[in-house]
């Protein structure tokens, strides 16, 4: 391997491919499309076959700069009759990318320290120039300011609106429709300790119109309206989604991801994909679908970064420096989802992030910390608290339950794996089927089947947050759950220890909401295979949290119900009494659900710190340790991969998984192309090439860039240049360039040849071409796909060993995952969008 000075990395991939749907963002195509905008991150798309081989898409960075540079050249194309040097007369437009390709690491990283130098240089100047200094320098905070304020806001106004609307479904508030239940009975002076969930002032739809909530009209009344409210929300959803913004539906969370390693997805993270994913988010989880606004508010939240960074100018001009504001937006969709700031921060760099320096980490920090506080001071929850859980467990944990704990985490694992292999079958299903051209009512009939099914259960009812904060209860002498139906004791007060219970026999009504949650976890499981990746904003943290809640809190009460009957016994002896509070069923449940949604997602650390920042109970570490340890370990031993990353690879995104060992011995000569069956690799000569042959090759292939070798005959590298640069510079060459034609010379050398004194004078584009390109030998280690994620590459040159520099072929990226793909037995053309 050469060890050539990294000053620019090159171009990658292929940008043209054609696609019979919509690339994978939602598992299937849409027929919508985009409303018009003048943003320049917004993509059209159409149901129709997409054609991005074009070149000419405008560019992502200040689009308007280079028609206002072609007017200052001369009207109708006349300019200076000088000749046009990039390298001295930069033309705006070079060094940007198109859609669906990859930025350079390296040359974005360089830009951005050129432009800091150069700050440095002129703040010795004057004044002026030395407070420009100080507020490039404090832009970074001010902009992590403004994402966690708005992001913040956004999140607070979505969990009031999704709480009100929820509710709706089952009643309405005669003091103002615009109140929730719980709003609307809490100036109520008619509540009762026993029914405090209900006032006058709230009345369901039977007791509206029928007048009375006793009889079987009245419930059956409810049940249907129940029913239409939720499918009249999932079809507000899943069209607003179709008509104004395709991208808007799913998670994000791979999306983020893929966008985080620097490839480009344009319209992904603009002004209508937030407006819509904000507004069908609301109404996806009001229509009691199974799943969640988690992960969509870390998309919403990235959108808010990606649109604020367009008031600062070294964010809105540099691909790198904006991926670390979305790194640390990433964390503050956590933050405003869960009420947990330092989780937030942890899961962006554990699972999300691509590239995270330490700066970004305490920007991230300040930003979580920033949303959390304006989500706080909003109070969507009405409890005065940050977090979603709070629980207060009067009873420590035993050692010996270490061993139930575990078992969570077996059953978190084999859930988490299992989950991945039956909603990636289902999605392929989707895919490769006709179920993938008909998204309003795929959407339509599972929200029916969804809310039929989960109507009479009052635990499928509830929203997933309420239900998980029902089971992860505690309970007490105050609580009139089923959850505590428990026989009461005969003196309550030799047996209570402050306002917990010692642990008592289950009475009736436990045996009921027992068979009601074991109901609800078979029911669980099976629709949220079904719902996650359908055409509406779906989160998947909250269902899975949901699964592993009633789980854990089935085993925790069986547990509960051991120690009470056998006290004595080996197990419980020495530290379980019968006048104790020895297992509390709400920390199984905790520890559940930490379970499941490790399995899920495999995430470790970051899982830990948001369950003990969502629930407050820090005193719970260890068994949520063990249990998301154990559940991580079971799932790898199915597969390596996480939910997300199986939707990456599902999709056909360009990402190089960092957590995916590649165990198969390769060399170079084995990945590269040309292979022995192409035809031969497309180079430009440095100075023996016209205009019109260089536009005729660009014509005639899809590549993003070309090595650039001395002659034909004599094919040794001298560069690599970009095909958006060639296009850019021969066109603005034409305008600005008096006598430039096709038969004019291309030159990419230092000093042109020798040209006739009558002949057209040449083009010299030496200045846009990279003149160290990153090489390798045919003989180099293919071991590892780590060369392109460490060094920022996107693609590298291979050259002989024996003669200098001769160029063999050259690997992209997308070869490596089509090569990896290969190796482990799947289609190799499903990379780069499937």
């Amino acid at each position: 391997m050469s060890t050539v000075p990294l000053e620019m990395s090159d171009f990658w991939t292929k940008s043209g491919f054609r696609m019979r749907e919509h690339p994978g963002y939602c598992n299937g195509g849409f027929d919508g499309l985009h409303p018009p905008s003048d943003d320049d991150d917004m993509v059209d798309i159409a149901g129709a076959t997409l054609d991005f081989s074009s070149t000419d898409d405008v560019p992502p960075l200040s689009s308007g700069v280079y028609e206002e540079h072609q007017s200052r050249a001369g009207v109708n194309g006349t300019g200076p009759s000088s000749l046009m040097d990039p390298l001295e007369d930069p033309v705006p437009g070079l060094g940007t990318y198109e859609d669906f390709n990859t930025i350079d690491w390296v040359r974005e990283k360089s830009k951005d320290r050129d432009r800091h130098r150069e700050i440095t240089k002129n703040s010795r100047r004057s004044t002026a120039a030395l407070l420009h200094s100080i507020s490039d320098a404090f832009s970074g905070w001010l902009l992590m300011l403004l994402v966690g304020l708005m992001a913040g806001a956004l999140a607070g106004g979505i969990d009031i609106a999704a709480h009100w609307l929820t509710d709706m479904k089952e009643g309405i508030c005669l003091d103002g429709f615009w109140f929730s239940h719980e709003h609307c009975c809490w100036k109520s002076s008619e509540t009762t300790f026993k029914d405090r969930d209900r006032c006058p002032q709230w009345q369901t739809w039977g007791e509206l119109i029928t007048g009375t909530s006793e009889g079987a009209f009245s419930y059956i009344l409810n049940y249907l309206i129940y029913i239409v409210w939720a499918l009249f929300f999932a079809f507000l959803a899943v069209t607003l989604v179709r008509a104004f913004a395709p991208y808007a539906c799913g998670s994000g969370i791979p999306e983020i991801k893929t966008i985080l390693s620097g490839f480009i997805i344009r319209g992904y993270l603009g002004k209508w994909t937030l407006i819509t994913k904000t507004v069908t988010l609301v109404l996806a989880v009001s229509s009691g679908l199974s799943l969640g606004k988690e992960g969509p508010l870390v998309h919403v939240a990235c959108c808010c970064a990606n649109i604020l960074c367009h008031l600062f100018t070294k964010y809105r001009k540099n691909e790198a420096k904006r991926r670390e504001v979305l790194s640390a937006a990433a964390a503050v969709g956590v933050s405003v989802a869960f009420g947990a700031p330092i989780g937030g921060v942890l899961f962006s760099l554990e699972e999300v992030s691509y590239y995270f320096p330490l700066k970004t980490l305490w920007r991230s920090f300040f930003a979580a910390l920033v949303a959390a506080f304006t989500l706080r001071s909003i109070n969507p929850f009405g409890n005065s608290r940050l977090v979603l859980f709070y629980v207060e467990f009067h009873a420590p944990w035993h050692l010996v339950e270490l061993v139930p704990f575990i078992f969570l985490g077996i059953f978190g694992g084999l859930w988490g794996a299992l989950f991945i292999k039956a909603n990636i079958a289902w999605c392929r299903i989707r895919k490769t089927t006709r179920l993938g051209r008909y998204p309003i009512v795929e959407v339509l009939a599972v929200t029916a089947v969804t809310a039929l099914v989960a109507y009479p259960n009052s635990y499928t009812r509830m929203s997933g947050a309420e239900l998980i904060s029902e089971l992860f209860n505690d309970c007490s002498l105050l609580d009139s759950s089923q959850l505590c139906g428990y026989l009461q004791p005969a003196n309550i007060s030799e047996t209570g220890i402050g306002n917990s219970l010692a642990d008592r026999p289950a009475g009736p009504g436990l045996f009921t909401a027992l068979w009601q949650l074991a109901l609800a976890l078979l029911f669980k499981m099976l629709i949220t295979v079904v719902t996650f990746g359908m055409k509406v904003p779906s989160g998947l943290f909250i269902p899975s949290m949901a699964v592993g809640a009633i789980a854990g809190r089935l085993l925790g009460v069986g547990m509960e119900q051991l120690a009470y009957y056998n006290h004595d016994g080996l197990i419980f002896k020495g530290w379980c009494t019968p006048e104790a509070d020895c297992i509390t069923p709400g920390l199984y449940a905790m520890v559940g659900a930490a379970a499941c949604l490790g399995g899920v997602t495999r995430m470790t650390v970051s899982l830990v710190v948001i369950m003990f920042e969502l629930t407050g109970g820090l005193e719970y570490i260890v068994p949520l340790m063990a249990a998301a340890m154990t559940s991580k370990w079971v799932a790898d031993a199915f597969g390596r991969e996480g939910i997300y990353e199986a939707h990456i690879r599902l999709n056909g995104y360009p990402f190089l998984e960092p957590k995916e060992e590649f165990e198969h011995s390769s060399l170079a000569v084995d990945v590269m192309r040309p292979r022995r069956s192409d035809p031969p690799l497309a180079v430009l000569t440095q100075d023996s090439m016209t205009v019109g042959g260089v536009e005729a090759l660009v014509e005639s292939t899809r590549y993003s860039g070309f090595p650039v070798v001395v002659s034909q005959e004599s094919p040794r590298l001298v560069g690599f240049v970009l095909r958006r640069d060639l296009l850019i510079s021969i066109d603005n060459a034409r305008k600005r360039q008096d006598g430039v034609v096709g038969a004019s010379l291309v030159v990419f050398s230092e000093h042109p040849p020798a040209q006739a004194p009558d002949g057209p004078p040449p083009l010299r584009l030496r200045g846009i071409m990279d003149l160290s390109p990153f090489t390798v030998t045919d003989h180099t280690p293919m071991t590892s796909p780590d060369i392109f994620r460490k060094l920022g590459l996107r693609q590298f040159c291979l050259v002989s060993p024996r003669v200098t520099r001769r160029l063999l072929g050259i690997i992209t990226k997308k070869d490596i995952l089509k090569h990896m793909a290969q190796i482990a037995n799947r289609d190799p053309d499903s990379i780069l969008f499937n």
